[in-house]
């Protein structure tokens, strides 16, 4: 999948309104997330205080590089062994993307315009994708444990960032 130029535009023309919310979104997006879908609790192992933060950063980093996404290539690796490390599945994304857009949907209000939540939902169906495929590969090269790291560097060095067959927006 390649994203639409309208997404691109979309997205990095919200790049102001995100970084003025975004914590807030990504905070809300959290109680939703846990509200909504209780289970994905259990992939958080650190501190959850954290997350709104670390989500905002990697938020602002890939709207400012969506029509760069090989600039994000070792943050898209390491989100990739986190989520391996702490058994993420292709099936959490769904949840996380309506999550994340209904946090931007209730904080940004009248800002959240369709045009804007539909640029956002293709973003982030095309990070998911991008995602799963790097966990795939992860899961089908490493052995999961708590226990034992899952990725060795020669094996991140040899990674690639993969370009996204999803075809449309997260419901």
């Amino acid at each position: 999948m390649e994203l639409s130029q309208k997404t691109i535009v979309m997205v990095k023309e919200s790049i102001p309104i995100i970084q003025e919310h975004g914590l807030e979104i990504s905070s809300r997006m959290y109680d939703i997330l846990f509200e909504k879908y209780p289970e994905t609790k259990a992939l958080f192992s650190g501190p959850i205080e954290k997350q709104p933060k670390i989500l905002t950063t990697a938020i602002a980093a890939y709207a400012e590089n969506i029509d760069q996404i090989e600039k994000l290539h070792d943050k898209l690796m390491y989100i990739a062994n986190t989520h391996v490390k702490s058994h993420v599945l292709e099936e959490h994304y769904p949840m996380v993307g309506d999550a994340i857009l209904l946090a931007m949907k209730e904080v940004l209000a009248d800002k959240a315009t369709s045009e804007i939540l539909e640029a956002w939902g293709e973003a982030y169906a095309y990070l998911a994708e991008i995602l799963t495929m790097n966990e795939k590969q992860l899961y089908a090269f490493t052995r999961v444990s708590k226990e034992e790291p899952i990725a060795s560097k020669e094996k991140k060095s040899n990674s690639t960032v993969h370009k996204s067959p999803y075809q449309g927006p997260v419901q």
